[in-house]
């Protein structure tokens, strides 16, 4: 199991690289080295994980690391979004997906077709944030499908685990008490997040030691998650909130902070990305054994679930296009045929998916066999398969077929007011410091010059020809400044590196200094 987790992290280190080239997502790619690896004949089965520890392991540091990317404020503008996508959306297309499922397979009874609906009803946050966020497509519609991501987890979760419950025991499932059990896990998980947000923010401010605030920010998902999931809360719910509320009280002056942490995060999810899209493609070794003979007549109910799912995300969204069309939020989405398409086409199952059709217990209470739990499990995972890799070898293609990249283009031109406000913020304190301060004229009017190109440098944008010369003699002129003092530089990193080797001299002086000199280049580029 080691090996193949080292494997993939190798992989997925090696596959960036070459989606960047292809211009194709690499996770995609990934769950296709994943499936290739499964199939080569005399590959050991031995790799697979257990399935009650897929989701922590791999959902609490995936939904941090994309929660990170909204806010609040986000989420107050959006909360029609996550109603209607994150438990609505979800509780039909679990429906549609149970009513089929009942009538095609052989031996299922309807909790265990309710469990299947539910494993394949929600998108992936994960999945959707990998390739979704990849190609250039409008901000406000991949905030839609990050708000529905990031929450439909836990409508699919309590609908998954009340329904196996129901088909393990001869039980029946009750509306109310799902609905019941949702919005106490829901509210649980809240104020979880919110208290360990808070604990966080605590011990954080006491610790002086930018590797141990790093190293406590790594640790709080996975205790977060754990401890909602302990309580019965939705831990889904609970990491989300943890995430949202430590970014609204984020320091100004933590700018070293966020290069380090941003820095580790990006390594942790490429990591974790690719180790669990790899062992999706990994696992379907393991669901084909098990079919058998049976494997083309489940197939192909496979087939018409797979239909079903994006039929009723497309239904949906056509239904939301003709409610919000007329809208005057601009902000909301779908607001026309194209984001109709793009939507439906980017409903992505993943990690989600994946977990809960491996955790269906192999036998019920009285010791008999799981009702059609092979075909259940193949059905599941051939959804996965299926919206994940055609949206994700596609969806480039498709953007920029219907000219929704060019919206993302006009939307960047929204930055300018940040960067304007940045700007008026940044010479309104220059000006309080020169007279608190009583700086020279000469040094005043300095500053204030260098601040009022601030708005081109934020922007990467010149206004004029004459803008545009005058800047490139002047970064030709920094450059060769730059050049020299860089040289420099690298031959006193070459001096300690020297003395670092050297009898008798301190190799954790030595490399002290040598972080002195690595800080002072990478200030320099």
């Amino acid at each position: 199991m080691l090996l193949v987790v080292v494997g993939l992290m190798l992989a997925a280190v090696v596959l960036v690289g070459i989606g960047e080239r292809l211009r194709l997502p690499w996770p995609a790619l990934m769950v296709v080295l994943g499936a290739i690896a499964a199939l080569i004949p005399g590959l050991p089965d031995g790799f697979t994980v257990e399935p009650d520890l897929i989701l922590p392991l791999f959902l609490p540091p995936l939904l941090f690391a994309t929660a990170q990317r909204t806010s609040w404020a986000v989420f107050r503008a959006r909360w029609t979004v996550i109603v209607r996508l994150a438990v609505a959306l979800v509780l039909v297309t679990a429906a549609a997906v149970a009513g089929l499922a009942w009538l095609l397979v052989p031996g299922i009874v309807l909790t265990a077709a309710i469990a299947l609906g539910a494993m394949v009803a929600p998108p992936d946050p994960v999945a959707v944030e990998a390739v979704a966020g990849q190609v250039s497509i409008p901000r406000r519609l991949l905030a839609v499908l990050q708000s529905e991501g990031l929450f439909n987890d836990a409508t699919a979760l309590v609908v998954f685990q009340a329904a196996v419950l129901a088909a393990t025991s001869g039980g029946e499932l009750s509306a109310g008490a799902l609905a019941l059990r949702f919005v106490l896990g829901a509210i649980g998980a809240v104020v979880i997040g919110l208290g360990v947000a808070w604990l966080a923010r605590t011990v954080l401010g006491r610790l002086t030691d930018a590797t141990g605030r790093s190293a406590l920010t790594l640790v709080l998902p996975f205790a977060t998650y754990l401890a909602a999931d302990e309580v019965g809360a939705s831990g889904v719910i609970a990491v989300v909130v943890l995430a949202l509320q430590l970014r609204a009280h984020a320091d100004a002056d933590e700018a070293a902070e966020r290069l380090t942490q941003s820095g580790l995060w990006n390594v942790v999810e490429l990591m974790v990305t690719g180790v669990a899209f790899g062992l999706i493609g990994l696992d379907l070794r393991q669901v084909v054994l098990a079919a058998g003979d049976d494997l083309p007549r489940m197939l192909g109910h496979a087939a018409l679930v797979c239909v079903v799912v994006v039929v009723v995300r497309a239904l949906w969204m056509g239904a939301a296009w003709f409610a919000l069309g007329r809208s005057s939020d601009e902000s909301t989405a779908p607001r026309s045929g194209r984001e109709v398409v793009l939507l439906t086409w980017c409903g992505m199952r993943g990690l989600a998916t994946l977990a809960l059709a491996l955790s269906i217990p192999v036998t019920t209470h009285t010791g008999e066999p799981f009702p059609a739990r092979t075909e259940i499990v193949l059905i599941a995972v051939s959804v996965l398969f299926v919206t994940l890799l055609v949206p994700g070898f596609t969806l480039p293609m498709l953007v920029h077929a219907l000219h929704i990249d060019d919206e993302a283009d006009a939307e960047r031109l929204a930055e300018r007011e940040i960067v304007v406000r940045a700007q008026r913020a940044a010479l309104a304190t220059m000006e309080f410091e020169r007279r608190v301060q009583g700086l020279p004229d000469d040094v005043a009017a300095g500053m204030r010059e260098r601040l009022e190109r601030l708005e081109s440098v934020l922007s990467g944008d010149t206004q004029t020809d004459e803008d545009r010369q005058r800047f490139a003699t002047l970064r030709a002129a920094r450059r060769k400044v730059n050049d020299a003092q860089a040289s420099a530089l690298s031959a006193a990193r070459a001096e300690v590196l020297s003395a670092r080797r050297e009898p008798g001299v301190d190799p954790h002086a030595a490399d002290r200094v040598l972080r002195r000199l690595d800080l002072r280049s990478v200030l320099l580029d």
